[in-house]
Formats: structure tokens, C-alpha cells, sequence
């Protein structure tokens, strides 16, 4: 689902160095949010979001642990915008190592969930959270993650619409993972389905610009990916 997010140019004062310890502390929270989030899915064992299917197929197979998966995937992400010529941010380096460390963590200190009636709560939690985690590190404007930076790029290496992109890119990057040994289940729905509208919610919400700046751009706004408007990304 799209969302539309715009950033200030450099010559509007409202972008002051004021600003950087609020965007900073967004983008990192928001990062680590997303890994607990994300180790919570893991945790509930009732499906995974895409990219969360092919790292836990990926453990599975190497024996690693799934945030170990997640920083080396990221990494080798990152070496494939060279070719699409993507520029990466400081949010784009920190996702990579940020949010595989917190779901390591979060796993080490979660205690194993059996049955049902914690394991759906859980599921349900971990997406909330993980639209609330997109909305902070989008809102920071430091850059897309990994994932998304390579999306964009096929996007315009190849003229295919952006759904178009997305969906081949997750429908396989699911199958890979599935067929390694990742979950997949009612989690993976649900995310799907839901993260689009909450990722929507919480990036007003956690906004540095006003929300009514965000549904009613100026002019001296660029999109953050550098794609037309009305296309975006919502995952790290």
C-alpha cells in the first residue's frame, strides 16, 4: 500500500540542527523497534513477513542465528545497489546492523511461547509494533532500508511499476524462504494486509513535518526515495 512521504529541502529553517537529536533518536528507536518486532513474529511461530520467511529459512540452513541471517542479507543487499546506483543514508547502514542485533537480543531474552493463546496475542502485538517501528525510522528521513533501496532501483533500472517490482521481488523471496524452511502462515496475512494502513498511521503520527504538511506538500518537497509522488517504501 503506498505512502506518500516527502522531506524539507535544505533551505527551509523548519530543517534545523535542532531537529537532529529528535530524528536521531527516531531512527534508532525505530530500528530497534522493528527487530523486537520482529523477533516477536519469530516468537509467535505463526508466520513471518517476507523477508522474515527467507532469514529464517536461511538460519535453518546455515545454523546461525536469525539476526546474524538478517545482518549478512542486508549486507549483500547493500552491495547490489551499486549496479542500480542507489546512494544509501545513515539509515540505510544502521538498519543493516541495528535491527538484527535487537531481534537477537530480543530472542536471547523472550521466554519460549507454547501455546495458542499467547502465540496469537503475540502475532497480533508484533505487527502493531512493526507499523509503529516503520513509522519512527520512515519519519526520521535518513534514508529506505536495504530491502527497499533495492526495490526502488529495479524500479527504475527496469521501468516496471513499483507493485509490479515489489510483488515479483516478495512473491519470490517468500517461495525462497518457505522452501527453506521459513514460516509461513496466518502472521504472513496479517502483515500483509495490515501494515500498509498502520505504517500509514504511525508515519503521521511520529512526523517531524506537520501531518497536514504531509497530505498537502509544498512545492520545494521532494519525494525521500526520488520516486514520483504517491509511491513509497514501508519496510526496512
Amino acid at each position: 500500500m503506498p505512502i506518500t512521504r516527502f522531506t524539507r529541502s535544505p533551505r527551509d529553517p523548519q530543517a534545523a540542527p535542532a531537529r537532529l537529536p529528535r530524528r536521531l533518536t527516531q531512527l534508532y528507536g525505530g530500528l530497534t523497534l522493528y527487530g523486537v518486532s520482529c523477533a516477536l513474529m519469530v516468537e509467535a511461530g505463526l508466520g513471518l513477513e517476507p523477508w522474515g520467511v527467507l532469514h529464517q529459512g536461511l538460519a535453518e540452513l546455515t545454523g546461525l542465528t536469525i539476526g546474524v541471517v538478517t545482518i549478512a542479507v542486508g549486507a549483500l543487499v547493500l552491495l547490489l545497489w551499486i549496479p542500480l546506483r542507489q546512494r544509501p543514508g545513515l539509515g540505510t547502514v544502521s538498519n543493516v546492523i541495528v535491527v538484527g542485533v535487537a531481534m537477537d537480543a530480543t530472542l536471547l531474552l523472550f521466554p519460549d511461547t507454547r501455546t495458542l493463546a499467547v502465540r496469537v496475542p503475540l502475532m497480533v502485538l508484533a505487527v502493531l509494533l512493526n507499523g509503529a517501528a516503520t513509522g519512527l525510522y520512515l519519519a526520521a528521513n535518513f534514508g529506505p532500508g536495504p530491502r527497499d533501496g533495492l526495490m526502488t532501483g529495479l524500479h527504475r533500472r527496469t521501468g516496471r511499476s513499483i507493485r509490479l517490482v515489489r510483488t515479483a521481488l516478495e512473491v519470490a523471496i517468500v517461495a525462497t524462504g518457505f522452501a527453506l524452511g521459513g514460516t509461513v502462515g496466518a502472521g504472513t496475512v496479517l502483515y500483509a494486509l495490515a501494515i500498509g494502513p498502520l505504517a500509514q498511521l504511525f508515519l503521521r503520527m511520529f512526523a517531524v513535518a506537520p501531518a497536514s504538511d504531509l497530505a498537502d506538500p509544498p512545492a520545494n518537497r521532494t519525494p525521500v526515495t526520488g520516486m514520483p509522488p504517491g509511491h513509497a517504501i514501508i519496510r526496512p
